[in-house]
């Protein structure tokens, strides 16, 4: 901050707001806020909770990968975007506490969000491969995904629909 011509405080001028600008302008973004976000079914909580009972310790998904196993629902439909990954956080909010929610992270890999610290002892109990300090620590992504097509008894899906 800085003193400007007429003694008010202001930004520098590359830190204005109406500066900024994406770096990609190529590409069409769709700005999904929490407003936008509707109150899941009782039908989808269920579905969400079943998938994360069915992964397995020391490995994880993410929320969008939860989100991709019930495209096909009905709380979905029409979605685009992070829509589903956000429906996907909100029922692990609100509902997730008696799952092993730990197990759900966000797609680069890091913890549930103010969760990093409650997290990182049942990632070093399961045995959850993992990268970086513990004050900055990430989940590796590439050998700890799960997926439910690939699950090690050979069943071919959840069963879900």
């Amino acid at each position: 901050m800085y003193s400007g011509r007429d003694g008010r405080a202001q930004c520098p001028r590359r830190m204005q707001p109406s500066r900024i600008a994406f770096a990609h302008h190529d590409r069409a973004v769709t700005l999904v806020s929490w407003d936008d976000v509707k109150d899941p079914s009782p039908d989808f909580v269920a579905h969400v909770l079943e998938i994360v009972s069915a992964i397995p310790a020391g490995r994880v998904m993410t929320y969008g990968d939860i989100a991709g196993e019930l495209d096909a629902h009905a709380d979905l439909a029409g979605a685009s975007g992070g829509y589903g990954a956000r429906l996907v956080g909100q029922v692990m909010a609100r509902f997730g506490a008696d799952v092993a929610w730990w197990r759900v992270i966000r797609a680069t890999g890091e913890p549930p969000k103010f969760h990093e610290e409650a997290a990182w002892a049942h990632y070093l109990e399961e045995g959850t491969p993992l990268t970086g300090p513990r004050e900055k620590y990430r989940i590796e992504l590439k050998q700890a995904r799960f997926t439910p097509e690939a699950d090690a008894e050979g069943q071919t899906s959840l069963g879900l629909f």
